[in-house]
């Protein structure tokens, strides 16, 4: 049997995964990007026996990063016969992901403000006549 470490999650990585996820990231992704922060590269397998996620929220996660190019993909072959396994790691740097929540929600910030003003300047124009 092959012996291999596995990384847990401590309380700071928790705390981490909480800010990702109130800034919009799924938990699953969040939990993803906090354990492959931690290390170099790691199978779904690993991912899941780290984070305890399981497989398809792994999946899911991994899929959502990938169509973003947070994460890279490579395939692996394992000894004997079956298929590849793929291994994953980080490919934007962590700045650079938090930057992309911190546009979407400025952008969110901006057109709620415009949705505002537009509402104010609609409301002064209407004569509002309360009922008796």
């Amino acid at each position: 049997m092959k012996d291999s470490e596995v990384k847990m999650l401590d309380e700071n990585d928790h705390i981490f995964i909480k800010a990702l996820s109130d800034l919009g990231m799924s938990r699953n992704a969040a939990t993803t990007m906090a354990y492959l922060m931690t290390v170099d590269e790691a199978s779904s397998q690993k991912i899941e026996i780290s984070t305890g996620l399981r497989q398809p929220e792994v999946s899911l996660a991994v899929r959502l990063m990938h169509n973003q190019s947070w994460i890279s993909v490579r395939s692996e072959k394992k000894p004997g016969k079956g298929r590849p396994m793929k291994i994953y790691s980080l490919a934007a740097p962590v700045d650079e992901i938090i930057s992309y929540y911190e546009n979407k929600i400025y952008k969110e910030s901006q057109a709620t403000i415009s949705a505002i003003k537009k509402l104010k300047v609609m409301s002064k124009q209407v004569s509002f006549t309360p009922s008796k």
